[in-house]
């Protein structure tokens, strides 16, 4: 893993392809078609020189196909509740392109730190900083349509709600309009720059975003809580080969899905972070996992409450 040093504006700054990456996509349950989608999507914004060769071979006489892609902003909201896979999939999609593509990808998750401490001024100049970074790093990498990219960048903005809200609020200090003008103001830098870079921001309110950040979205991925399905290939993946029986994998999937008082189920991360941790502790070190007290464990835990947007105004 190689990381490089922007101190104050991104945590853990990381070159991609990378193995644990990697193995954290792989991990994941149940989004193929989001999956699929977004490396399609990071792909052809980091090199549209492979979708300029798709067109040329497979619709070489519709050149205005190739416009209609590419002049979208290079920006992708993912959206959904706590603990849904979103940013999970946003900080590891990249290895996916990364390998696809044959080239590295650097990734940049921004600090949450970069909205300042409220003195005026600073948090614009810390969004601009992030961006203006992100572009110096993407102009290394620039080439023509019609050539193969030589790197990529992947700005990643978690929380972003925090930091591009709506600027429509009537509470929202003048401090915070002023951040969200850098943000769009950074966007449209990045597309008019035609640079090999995107945008990736996860948000448990997208009804929060700005509107004019909304709107320059070249793509809006919506999670939801995992299905019947996705539970139980999940824990089927943990738990398949610890004594457990079709049956009893059914039993935890209905214990960790909706119930008669609760019109929720378990999110990835209360299954993959809580659950299955408890399950292996209660057996630990007195002896095997028991499928019945697994079970019971499931009915006894309580899964995060949907995340309320009190905002909400439509979309």
């Amino acid at each position: 893993m190689t990381t490089t040093n922007t101190p104050g504006l991104f945590e853990r700054p990381i070159t991609l392809p990378d193995t644990d990456a990697q193995g954290r996509l792989a991990r994941l349950v149940g989004m193929d078609d989001k999956i699929r989608r977004l490396s399609n999507i990071l792909a052809v914004l980091i090199n549209p020189a492979g979708l300029q060769k798709w067109l040329d071979q497979h619709h070489a006489h519709a050149p205005g196909l190739l416009d209609a892609v590419l002049r979208r902003p290079p920006l992708v909201v993912l959206s959904g509740d706590v603990g849904s896979g979103k940013t999970e999939l946003a900080e590891t999609i990249g290895d996916m392109v990364a390998r696809q593509e044959g080239i590295d990808i650097t990734l940049l998750p921004l600090s949450l730190s970069s909205r300042g401490q409220g003195r005026v001024g600073e948090m614009t100049q810390l969004v601009s900083a992030a961006f203006d970074h992100a572009f110096h790093e993407a102009s290394k990498f620039k080439s023509s349509r019609s050539s193969r990219a030589r790197g990529g960048v992947i700005l990643l903005v978690d929380e972003a709600d925090a930091l591009a809200q709506s600027r429509e609020a009537d509470q929202m200090h003048h401090e915070d309009r002023a951040g969200v003008n850098a943000f769009i103001r950074g966007i449209d830098r990045l597309a008019s720059g035609d640079l090999p870079a995107a945008v990736l921001m996860c948000t448990n309110r997208l009804n929060a975003l700005d509107p004019a950040v909304r709107r320059r979205a070249a793509d809006i991925l919506v999670f939801e809580r995992p299905d019947e399905v996705q539970r139980l290939e999940l824990l089927h993946r943990r738990l398949g080969d610890a004594g457990f029986s079709k049956a009893d994998l059914q039993a935890l999937v209905a214990a960790t899905g909706e119930q008669a008082k609760r019109p929720y189920g378990f999110t990835y991360s209360d299954l993959t972070q809580r659950l299955l941790p408890a399950i292996v502790l209660d057996a630990y070190p007195q002896g095997p996992i028991k499928p019945s007290r697994a079970i019971e464990l499931a009915h006894a835990m309580a899964p995060t409450p949907p995340f309320k947007d009190s905002t909400a105004r439509g979309y």
